[in-house]
């Protein structure tokens, strides 16, 4: 299991706590694998990106009009957190449905 998020999230830290043997990915400091960026769009969309961020809110229009692979590359702090990919693919976000999901 990789979470995918920044050590300065709170909730990529919570994630981080709960979830024994995972890695961790700092994708501030070290980016997004070859493909995992366009797995994540084809199955999350437009939910990949955090509108009530305060880098969304900053981004003037042409920059939050990007496809969201282009968007998330250039500013990897808007994406939604944590991203978690396991062996069943992948799950976005530390809410309740995605816990359950990955106790099972």
């Amino acid at each position: 299991m990789i979470i995918y998020g920044l050590t300065t999230c709170d909730t990529c830290r919570t994630a981080s706590k709960t979830l024994d043997g995972m890695r961790f990915v700092d994708i501030r400091a070290e980016g997004f694998p070859e493909g995992l960026l366009e797995r994540a769009a084809e199955t999350f969309g437009a939910a990949l990106v955090n509108r009530r961020s305060r880098t969304w809110r900053d981004l003037p229009e042409e920059e939050r009009a990007l496809p969201v692979v282009e968007l998330v590359r250039r500013h990897p702090t808007v994406m939604k957190r944590p991203l978690i990919e396991t062996e069943a693919g992948l799950h976005l976000g530390w809410t309740a449905e995605v816990r359950r999901a990955l106790e099972g």
